[in-house]
């Protein structure tokens, strides 16, 4: 290349004005290119009637020169998984016990930095319109993981189906059950899925969104709710460590907590099924 440029002469001023200028745009370029991926905040979601608000949320954001981006996630593990490896800036769809179980089994150091809803959960059924009617031996579906389990049993025993061990609470599981005097046969699924159990099982642990999602059955139809007092089940917008203080993540949170829009689209998709948590 050496002998190349030395066969022609030197280049020109204007040649090498031109390079130069060449590379200071390819420069630019590249700048701008990685200025956009990290002004772009991307949260992350688990697929629920939340999306429209948080869409709002995103759109006033933007307004006020704040990019975001929500990703859609159809499972309640990849989320966390996608915040560690840095895919995602925070998610929005836990609340702080089911953060607690998802720290301990994954390793991860997450941070959950502001609440947005309360949802209430329910038992529903298809089959039966009082608990007394369940037939002896019947099957009962609650979610599968550590947290929410036992928050279907809880509402079982509530139900007055079940009783569990003195003192027990959202920990816990089927091994503290002590009494079970219809004989109930309880099953485990993903919480995302147990909406669609409906039609297969004849009583089920239920989450509004997920049911009006699935147009399996009214979502105000519940045997049984549990409260939305108790604000430990609060969804949490969950960041990493580095991420507590970044400004717009604190944006993008002032407004889903305080815009009207906002608020109007969780009326829509939720009635009374939920509550504010802030």
């Amino acid at each position: 290349m050496i002998r190349a440029v030395r066969a022609v002469g030197r280049p020109s001023f204007f040649q090498r004005f031109g390079l130069l200028t060449a590379i200071a745009v390819s420069l630019a370029a590249a700048a701008l290119d990685a200025h956009a991926d990290t002004s772009t905040l991307k949260i992350g979601i688990a697929t629920t009637p939340q999306t429209p608000a948080l869409e709002e949320a995103a759109r006033e954001a933007k307004a006020q020169g704040v990019d975001v981006k929500i990703i859609e996630f159809t499972d309640w593990n990849t989320p966390n998984a996608a915040l560690a490896n840095k895919d995602i800036d925070a998610n929005y769809f836990q609340h702080k016990p089911f953060l607690e179980n998802a720290e301990q089994q994954g390793g991860y150091k997450f941070v959950a930095i502001a609440p947005g809803t309360i949802m209430k959960i329910g038992l529903y059924s298809k089959k039966v319109k009082r608990f007394e009617d369940l037939r002896d031996g019947a099957t009962v579906a609650i979610a599968n993981d550590p947290v929410n389990g036992g928050r279907g049993l809880l509402l079982l025993q509530r139900a007055g189906l079940i009783k569990l061990k003195p003192g027990v609470d959202y920990r816990a599981t089927t091994l503290d059950i002590v009494a079970n005097p219809k004989h109930l046969k309880i099953v485990q699924l993903e919480a995302s899925q147990l909406a669609r159990s409906l039609d297969d099982v004849d009583l089920a642990q239920g989450y509004p969104s997920f049911i009006k999602l699935a147009g399996t059955t009214d979502p105000n139809s519940a045997l049984l709710f549990d409260g939305v007092e108790n604000k430990a089940f609060a969804i949490q917008f969950v960041v990493r460590p580095e991420s507590v203080n970044d400004p717009r993540i604190r944006k993008f949170i002032d407004i889903y907590q305080h815009s009207p829009a906002v608020r109007k689209e969780l009326d829509k998709a939720f009635g009374n099924l939920y509550a504010v948590a802030w």
